[in-house]
């Protein structure tokens, strides 16, 4: 067996893309030839993939997935939205929560070091995706995931605009009768996180740094609207109030009736249930958020390609 040095493996990388243990493989089948290598990863459709992995990947899809007492959340981008929508990479991404709900890894990180399932290259999840961004042409990157396990309680999940927006919601219970009736509000809770935006569940969740940001905004804009000194407060105060119904989940306005708290709402709902129900935590995943977005430049593309960039 030919000796494989660090150099061979180098040359591999930077004339394919490929991933680092994709390039030793093929260099080991190719017994130290990196010509031969070359044709292998071609082969596997690995060649092209470290190539696209440099671009910006801001569409893609949010998946939820409730399962008994496990909630999986992940957000997997992609370059564009076609490619998204395609049954191929709703796979992917079905198969990366399947993951995750079996090894709860840590962080994207350790999540990319996991064997991919039934793969018959053995590749692990990094190495997976690789393999499908050469294949597909557009780079892919896992962004972000969460996972709930529930004690007492119950899931929801919820997602909108064919995974632009993905909400878990867990609900406590303390009656085993009121199970269906907590799992409605669960439902209900999460459509409500996906369409308010809701950022903390109870009001004491708030930074001290926001709160102090919302403050001396609300009591500069009362000042130069040149109101008394002894009301500023009370403006500002007033305006703190409506930023926490603004921000603040249980103290929001409920989407279907207004006219009601969020915490109205589960109030309510757990004395019809003649039970307790609380709304213990929540998470929202808008895609792409936080990401910038680059403007395509067709005629440099076409350039950069036709000098092999």
């Amino acid at each position: 067996m030919a000796q494989i040095d660090a150099a061979q493996v180098k040359e591999l990388r930077e004339k394919t893309g490929a991933g680092m243990m994709d390039c030793k493989k093929a260099l080991t089948e190719a017994e130290g030839n990196v010509e031969e290598a070359v044709k292998i990863l071609r082969k596997k459709g690995l060649a092209a993939a470290g190539k696209k992995a440099g671009r910006i990947a801001s569409e893609g899809l949010v998946y939820a997935s409730v399962e008994g007492s496990t909630a999986i959340l992940v957000e997997v981008n992609s370059e564009t939205d076609f490619v998204a929508q395609t049954d191929e990479f709703k796979a992917l991404v079905a198969g990366i929560a399947d993951i995750i709900r079996a090894a709860n890894p840590a962080d994207v990180e350790t999540l990319s070091t996991l064997a991919w399932p039934g793969d018959a290259e053995g590749h692990n999840v990094a190495q997976y995706i690789s393999s499908k961004i050469a294949k597909i042409g557009e780079n892919i990157a896992i962004r972000r995931f969460m996972k709930f396990d529930a004690a007492s309680a119950v899931l929801s999940s919820y997602v909108h605009g064919n995974g632009k927006i993905g909400v878990v919601v867990e609900v406590k219970f303390d009656n085993a009768e009121a199970k269906i009736a907590a799992e409605g509000l669960a439902k209900d809770v999460a459509m409500h996180v996906a369409a308010a935006e809701p950022r903390f569940l109870h009001r004491d969740e708030v930074t001290s740094k926001d709160l102090d940001t919302e403050k001396e905004v609300a009591r500069e804009q009362a000042i130069k609207s040149g109101k008394p000194e002894a009301v500023v407060e009370k403006i500002v105060a007033g305006k703190m109030e409506k930023y926490y119904a603004e921000t603040v989940l249980l103290e929001q306005p409920y989407i279907r009736d207004d006219k009601m708290t969020v915490q109205k709402v589960v109030d309510q709902r757990a004395k019809e249930a003649g039970a307790k129900f609380a709304v213990t935590r929540f998470t929202r995943f808008k895609l792409g958020e936080g990401i910038e977005k680059k403007a395509n430049d067709f005629v440099a593309e076409v350039m950069a390609q036709a000098s092999g960039n």
